[in-house]
């Protein structure tokens, strides 16, 4: 059962807002050893770690086109219908954040501009195993192709069998993705950073993944591979008032706890009978569910506060910056402008966190672990970088080059005044 804790003080909050704590040492120590072995060993490596984690002794990393083809064979057309709804709903959102870009006149004579490229080679790590995460290939592909990125190359764990689940192969495909490898965990991070026989090194790494998987990419920025964002376990913060469905409530903190028994879900009321009664439903709802011993362990690690006001809610969990945050009440429009720190934010009793997580449209690829106070989740921005442009004519130059000048020579770089004294001269002279 969830901990529970009344009122409590503002002091106590950082041990509050704590997440699961692994062993750091080992972790660390595994994660570069792998590491370290797919730099030099390559494929070789890759199909080592294969068979030791995933038990399964492959002779092609690469998926293909006939695994690929034949996956479509077994998705049923009701599935696929609704992954079409989520691929429309998500290209939309997404398209929506193409901006067209201005050229703005600094001083006469002075244009500056950005514009927007898709980064080259991006790489997309979907986990698989018990929960192959098909919905996150819709999350980071579609904008990786609205970005303009040349190359996608995705990685996902194989089974006992050796296959990838045909729910990745079959998402995939639609969207266009066709270089696909059978590489898990951190190998997979790996690989995609300092590339091998069989998978090209990109220039970006996107997706969520286990322990192992987020120490990689926390390491492989070190040589230079960008990544999404610092995310670890998922995590959903739920605020309920009077207005709240204790029902609701209780099977949003389930969706989440199911994802794996690092998650964490936190439960704030300023109502007492609503805190009770939906850790009566939660515990109703958990004999039901086929992860429940998974649930159970992150229902564990988990806490149920009371507080007197909603707004002391409100600054807890911004102080605590879930992924995800509920505000599980009928007035939460009102309340959007208390939220300062979150991933993304459900308002309401219908707003339920499995639908960003599938096929409202927002991106579910989120910042996790308090991360949400800096970074935000990914968008079609991720995919892209921004170059900016000036062009100066003689005017331009003659407008802010004194300035230049002056400035370049208080901070005793004259290399850089006299690229502009020279210029300056041959304007004059002309």
């Amino acid at each position: 059962m969830m901990n529970i804790f009344k009122n409590p003080k503002t002091e106590t909050w950082a041990t509050l807002a704590q997440r699961p704590q692994f062993e750091k040492e080992e972790l660390d120590k595994l994660v570069r050893f792998i590491l370290s072995d797919v730099k030099k060993n390559r494929d070789k490596a890759l199909l080592k770690y294969t068979e030791k984690f995933d038990g399964i002794k492959l002779q092609d990393i690469k998926v293909s086109a006939s695994e690929i083809k034949n996956a479509s064979a077994m998705i049923s057309e009701e599935l696929k219908k609704a992954i079409g709804l989520a691929q429309n709903n998500i290209e939309k959102f997404h398209a929506s954040q193409i901006i067209e870009e201005q050229t703005i006149e600094t001083s006469k004579g002075v244009k500056c501009w950005r514009k927007s490229v898709g980064i080259e080679k991006v790489g997309l790590y979907i986990p698989g195993g018990s929960a192959p995460l098909f919905s996150t290939i819709l999350m980071l592909g579609i904008p990786a192709k609205l970005a303009g990125c040349k190359e996608i190359v995705l990685c996902t764990p194989p089974n006992k069998n050796g296959e990838i689940n045909p729910s990745i192969l079959y998402t995939a495909n639609l969207i266009g993705i066709s270089k696909i490898y059978k590489a898990g965990g951190a190998q997979a991070i790996a690989a995609m950073t300092y590339g091998t026989e069989s998978i090209p090194k990109v220039y970006k790494i996107f997706g969520p993944g286990n322990q192992f998987v987020t120490k990689a990419k926390e390491f492989v920025q070190i040589d230079g591979v960008a990544i999404d964002m610092p995310a670890g376990p998922s995590e959903v913060l739920v605020i309920a008032d009077s207005t709240s469905i204790p029902e609701f409530v209780a099977s949003d903190l389930l969706s989440q706890a199911e994802h794996g028994s690092d998650s964490q879900v936190i439960l704030l009321s300023d109502n007492e009978l609503v805190l009770k009664l939906t850790l009566n439903a939660l515990t109703k709802q958990l004999d039901t569910l086929p992860r429940k011993e998974i649930a159970k362990k992150a229902i564990a690690n988990s806490k149920a506060i009371l507080y007197n006001t909603m707004k002391e809610c409100l600054d807890f969990s911004n102080y605590y910056a879930p992924e995800h945050l509920i505000i599980a009440s009928e007035k939460a429009s009102s309340l959007i402008g208390q939220v300062t720190n979150a991933g993304s934010v459900f308002l309401g009793n219908y707003s339920c966190e499995s639908a960003g997580d599938y096929a409202s449209g927002t991106n579910h690829t989120l910042p996790t672990n308090g991360y949400a106070k800096s970074y935000s989740g990914v968008s079609l921005e991720s995919f892209q970088k921004k170059i900016t442009f000036q062009e100066l004519s003689a005017e331009g130059l003659k407008r802010i080059g004194p300035s230049i000048e002056l400035m370049a020579e208080a901070e005793g770089l004259l290399a850089h005044k006299n690229a502009v004294t020279i210029r300056l001269k041959e304007i004059e002279n002309d």
